[in-house]
């Protein structure tokens, strides 16, 4: 890649969030061999506001899509803060998983999702494709209208 990751984070007009502390009895990252677990991050923007409700009553998908936006960078956050802090090491996002709050006749799941797969594409280029579920929920925590976990592959020697 010609360009650096914090390069094109600017580019893209974005900045990395201060990662967010466990709600629960869990801890954010786990880091074992070149592979970061994720927990779990909401659509929770860096000012603390929260894009809550749900798909197919009370928020459009266009707000679904910034929600699993939202996400996904806050997961950016948390890889930053787990590693060499520049996202550099990241050799692949692997896998996310996107949960949806939405009403059972709510069908596009994976267009909401698209937020966050588009995202990381953006960022990482070939190596943020990525496998995928979108699932529907009937609630998140704090009312958030997305939650995204990820696996992500890093650097062998860069951690």
């Amino acid at each position: 890649m010609t360009i650096s990751i914090r390069a094109q984070l600017v580019t893209l007009g974005l900045e990395l969030p201060a990662p967010t502390s466990p709600a629960a009895n869990y801890i954010s990252v786990v880091h074992t061999s070149n592979l970061l677990f994720i927990s779990g991050q909401i659509s929770k923007a860096p000012a603390g506001e929260i894009i809550a409700g749900t798909l197919g009553a009370d928020i459009s998908h266009e707000q679904g899509v910034q929600a699993a936006r939202i996400a996904a960078l806050n997961l950016l956050g948390q890889i930053a803060s787990n590693t060499d802090g520049s996202l550099s090491s990241v050799r692949r996002i692997v896998k996310l998983g996107v949960f949806v709050a939405a009403t059972s006749e709510f069908k596009d799941h994976s267009k909401v999702a698209n937020g966050a797969s588009d995202l990381m594409v953006a960022v990482f280029g070939e190596a943020g494709q990525h496998t995928r579920a979108a699932i529907g929920v009937s609630s998140l925590p704090s009312g958030a209208a997305v939650e995204i976990d990820a696996v992500v592959e890093l650097e062998e020697t860069r951690c």
